[in-house]
């Protein structure tokens, strides 16, 4: 038996807009798989499937996603500039730095800008 991981589903009151949010970040082709869903594809990557709900985010989400960027303040810039925001929550590691943000409709998710000494982190764009 396999167990391989495809995908993350994120409950949403509009998948559209989120799903256009999460595309703007990480690119990507979006899809409709059902109707009303969202999925995007990026290559390489596990999707990401907008699934909707009727009930608002109440919660800290127990689930997030981590983005390694090579630019924090870009990064942060770009999901603002996207119609996320930043939680106020910022976390600074002898590996890097996590910042704390949320999407369109206040899902938190990671990004984290490695230091120099960090073996994993992006080089030119590639790992």
């Amino acid at each position: 038996m396999q167990v391989r991981w495809i995908e993350v589903t994120l409950d949403c009151l509009d998948p559209v807009r989120v799903a256009a949010f999460w595309q703007g970040l990480l690119g990507g082709e979006l899809s409709e798989p059902l109707p009303g869903w969202r999925r995007l594809e990026v290559p390489d990557r596990p999707h990401i499937t907008f699934q909707p709900v009727p009930e608002p985010k109440t919660a800290k989400t127990r689930l997030h996603l981590d983005l390694e960027v090579d630019d924090l303040e870009a990064a942060i810039a770009l999901v603002e500039g996207l119609g996320g925001s930043r939680t106020g929550e910022q976390h600074v590691y002898p590996e890097g730095t996590v910042e704390v943000l949320a999407d369109v409709e206040g899902t938190e998710f990671c990004v984290v800008e490695y230091t120099a000494l960090h073996p994993g982190r992006l080089v030119g764009g590639d790992r």
